[in-house]
């Protein structure tokens, strides 16, 4: 830590009275300031550290797009009592007062002018003894329910499934860094060695050009490898809200394909449990429920009302009146302007174009599950040929090396040599990289991808960051 000097005026006549009597008290807040800042590092130090797991909760408790699949069941939810409350009792109150004046002629010989107050209390009941509607719109919002719970659960599982893209993409990003950070160094030696050669006699201006041509495009390399890292931990940061810093990485890894080891199963697992999928069959099912609901429309709604009604005042002379009065009353729509018939076409146009997505669906759940499993499934061999290809490059590497210092290997056989083992290393990272990611992403073709899931995998992660 750098700690600014603080200029003190010398001229100041009241620097001499006031010094001593602070000394005690600067170093107390010296040593409180230096505790608060100790603590806020090591707090910050601790929050740097991240592995997947972390990130996982960090995303799902800051994710716009569940907490807007959250706030959409919650409104969904809301709905069922609200469709409820058209078949249960309505009661409701009125209340009036006022006063009124009053000028009648033609009642004998004199016009009667004057004012008076009048009171109305009354209370009401009404009471759905059939409505085909209410009925169905009960029934919608039950559907309307499962499809937002639905639309949640597939939010959460594509959180998890882009954080982990996402995690592993930073991690890649950053192998890839090293990756160019190395080559630039072999290219660096091979490039000294061309210019000493040079410089005794046994070596050519060409491949010293050749050298530094290479040298230049790894650095160029190397650039755009930082920028990558940024990009990735910035698209990191937009998941988690939270900064990124040393993330736990793989070590050792024993790639596995799918397990059970059949595409069918994997189809029939999605078919089954795919959020995606229920919120189209549940988003149908309200469909074809509207038809229903227009095409209830004409039906007649039977309602029992009940009223209690008191009233005060009146011209001549004052009177009160009360009544209670009960009834059954029944509507029969007969012609509302075509608005029935036409609600009716539209609602079967839009069941139709449910059912249709509701296919367009499927077969896309379908084949992302056929997918997800043949890029897991090949994974498996990418991952295990490129481990192979970085120890064959690395003895490649060095054998054309020692063949270059013998005089036996060319200069543009060990820049061959170099460029093929960096290019075996970044194939190697990408291919353990992809097989990790291609775990989560069959699991969440199927629609079953769970925090567990993204446990297991963390399980995998080291402490340090592998070479």
């Amino acid at each position: 830590m750098t700690v600014l000097p603080i200029s003190r005026n010398s001229n100041c006549p009241s620097r001499g009275r006031l010094a001593a009597p602070f000394n005690h008290l600067t170093r107390a807040v010296s040593s409180a300031l230096l505790a608060i800042l100790w603590s806020a590092t090591l707090a910050n130090a601790q929050t740097a550290v991240n592995d997947l797991e972390i990130a996982y909760q960090q995303a799902a408790n800051s994710s716009p797009m569940i907490r807007q699949a959250q706030a959409q069941l919650d409104a969904e939810l809301a709905g069922k009592p609200m469709a409820r409350s058209a078949l249960l009792p309505h009661l409701n109150a009125f209340a009036s007062g006022g006063m009124n004046t009053a000028r009648v002629t033609g009642f004998g010989n004199q016009t009667i002018s004057t004012g008076y107050h009048s009171d109305i209390f009354s209370a009401s009941l009404t009471e759905s003894l059939f409505d085909g509607q209410s009925l169905v719109a009960l029934k919608q919002a039950d559907s309307r329910i499962q499809a937002a719970a639905a639309a949640l659960a597939y939010a959460q599982q594509v959180v998890a499934l882009e954080v982990t893209q996402d995690y592993f993409g930073v991690l890649q990003a950053e192998a890839n860094q090293r990756v160019a950070q190395q080559q630039v160094n072999l290219l660096q030696g091979i490039r000294d060695q061309t210019n000493a050669s040079l410089k005794v006699g046994t070596g050519d201006i060409i491949t010293v050009q050749e050298a530094q041509a290479q040298l230049d495009a790894a650095n160029a390399d190397l650039i755009a490898a930082k920028n990558a890292v940024s990009v990735a931990r910035n698209q990191m940061v937009r998941l988690t809200h939270n900064p990124v810093g040393t993330l736990r990485d793989v070590t050792a890894l024993e790639a596995i394909g799918p397990q059970p080891n059949t595409a069918d199963a994997w189809v029939a697992a999605a078919l089954k449990n795919q959020p995606l999928l229920q919120q189209a069959r549940a988003a149908l099912h309200v469909s074809e429920q509207q038809v229903q609901y227009a095409e209830r429309a004409r039906w007649p709604t039977l309602t029992l009302s009940g009223v209690g009604q008191h009233a005060a005042g009146t011209l001549i002379p004052p009177v009160a009146m009360d009544q209670v009065g009960a009834s059954l009353n029944l509507s029969i729509p007969i012609f509302e302007g075509g608005h029935t018939r036409a609600s009716i076409h539209q609602a079967q146009a839009l069941a139709r174009a449910s059912r249709e997505n509701v296919a367009n669906t499927q077969d896309q759940i379908a084949l992302d599950a056929q997918t997800a499993f043949l890029n897991l499934e090949s994974s498996v061999a990418q991952y295990r040929a490129a481990e192979q290809a970085v120890t064959s490059a690395k003895v490649s590497l060095e054998g054309t090396r020692k063949g270059y210092e013998i005089g036996s290997r060319s200069i543009i056989d060990l820049l061959t040599a170099t460029a093929n083992f960096t290019a075996a290393q970044r194939n190697y990272f990408l291919a353990l990289y992809t097989q990790l990611v291609a775990r989560t992403q069959l699991k969440a073709a199927a629609g079953v991808l769970t925090p567990l899931d993204i446990e297991n995998i963390n399980s995998l992660l080291d402490g340090s960051t592998a070479n």
